[in-house]
């Protein structure tokens, strides 16, 4: 086997591999040699049919996978040998002409291919202690509390029918009704319900749903008039005018709810200063994931700014690809106007240098987690596997045997995990300042969220 190289520009390298008509001949052969031993063919006694007659017989399909098994032994030696870090590849330009290639299937012709590699790039990592981050940090209140209390207790709350004759409903009562929906006239699919609760300011149906039945009395007939919001689940709706026939059954009033020791242990807790604690440590836990995600983008941000290297093409343009496909899907929508103002080209080019981004920032993030010998065991990919299954209920056995028995939907659990703790490796290099914020500051999205 003779290997050139015939290219070496920046990460791209490329290799001519010529292998020997010889060489193949005597591969041929070889496994010819092997069949030969083993096979039953009809007129000849157990290995004493003629090569010859094997060759006929066998000599392509043999040839063939001789060809491709010298394809990969060329490609190992290349990476080997060159000391490569690929990125993507091999790319084979094989020959193509009739000609050429049944004099290889015959062993009556050298055997040359090219082959191209684009490798990863090598860049230094340096130190981290002169970066300086701020995260934002918010205290939860008494108030934040009191208020997820009283949420909790409202699912509790029992309410009973208005005694008085065409009792009028109030912000707050329950409405117990039947509704038909239509769509220019037309009753649609999940558009009806019968004896449905419905809490009015609860907000559990559509805007402008509950409004329209203040002041309804039982036995009333009322017609809805409506709009599905342009972001509703189901597309077919969304951003439709819409009309309800509705009847109201029952109008109920909210009993009065006592939030003390009893209501707690309805919940589980030995007290109400228990629960009070319990619901305290779970929003605390939602402030500090936000204050962390919130240190992560500004870290990304300053080694986004700190690195500058060449970066693969290739998997510039496999992410390129995954975001454009759910920006095709976004412009597509009849309410879309986020995309307003730009060209396609234009629009291209802004998500292609978020593309560039997250390859960047994917090849620093790996080389700094390879140096620290940060690792995701095999324990670490059960448990994420066993999470994402609770989120299926009843489906728990398929999700679990589809991540088992698919690598790439494996790897998209492994990702993230290896990914936050190259993160927490980092944010113990760094210098950090707390900087107090609100609750609005700290949940706010940042510009850019998308990169």
């Amino acid at each position: 086997m003779q290997v050139t190289q015939t290219l070496s520009e920046g990460l791209k390298q490329e290799f001519k591999v010529v292998l020997p008509a010889s060489d193949l001949a005597a591969k041929l052969e070889s496994q010819l040699a092997e069949v030969r031993a083993k096979a039953q063919i009809k007129g000849f006694r157990p290995g004493k049919a003629p090569i010859a007659h094997l060759k006929k017989l066998y000599g392509k399909s043999i040839m063939g996978e001789v060809l491709q098994e010298a394809v990969n032994d060329a490609n190992r030696k290349i990476v080997e040998e060159n000391k490569l870090r690929v990125a993507s590849g091999p790319q084979l330009d094989l020959p193509e002409d009739r000609e050429t290639i049944e004099k290889l299937l015959e062993a009556a012709g050298d055997f040359a291919f090219v082959v191209k590699f684009e490798t990863l790039p090598t860049f230094e990592i340096g130190a981290f202690d002169d970066i300086s981050l701020e995260r934002p940090v918010a205290t939860v209140s008494d108030e934040e509390v009191e208020k997820a209390v009283n949420q909790f207790a409202e699912r509790l709350r029992e309410y009973e029918p208005r005694a008085e004759d065409g009792a009028k409903a109030e912000k707050g009562d329950k409405l117990t009704i039947d509704f038909e929906g239509k769509l220019e006239g037309v009753p649609f699919e999940g558009g009806t319900g019968g004896d449905v609760d419905l809490v009015l300011g609860s907000g559990m149906f559509i805007p402008g749903f509950e409004e329209q039945l203040l002041g309804a009395a039982k036995g009333e007939k009322r017609l809805v008039k409506t709009r599905f919001p342009e972001d509703y689940s189901a597309a077919n709706l969304a951003g439709k005018d819409a009309e309800f026939d509705v009847t109201v059954k029952e109008v109920s009033a909210p009993k009065p709810l006592d939030i003390d020791d009893e209501l707690a242990k309805k919940y589980g807790f030995e007290s109400l200063e228990a629960m009070r604690a319990a619901v305290r440590a779970n929003i605390e836990a939602d402030f500090d994931k936000a204050s962390r995600d919130k240190l992560k983008r500004k870290l990304l941000d300053a080694l986004d700014k700190r690195y500058s290297f060449d970066l693969p093409q290739s998997l510039v343009e496999q992410e390129f690809q995954v975001i454009w496909r759910e920006v095709e899907k976004e412009r597509a929508k009849p309410d879309s106007t986020e995309f307003e103002g730009k060209s396609e080209e234009e629009l291209r080019a802004d998500y292609r240098a978020i593309a560039e981004r997250r390859v960047r920032l994917g090849l620093v993030l790996a080389e700094i987690g390879q140096s620290a010998g940060v690792t995701v065991d095999e324990k670490d990919l059960t448990e994420a596997v066993v999470e994402r299954a609770r989120q299926f209920p009843g489906q728990e056995k398929q999700i679990w045997d589809f991540y088992r028995n698919n690598e790439q939907a494996l790897a998209s659990l492994r990702a993230p995990i290896y990914e936050e703790r190259v993160v927490a490796y980092l944010s113990a290099l760094v210098k950090i300042a707390e900087k107090t914020v609100t609750r609005e500051e700290l949940f706010a999205e940042d510009e850019d969220d998308a990169a």
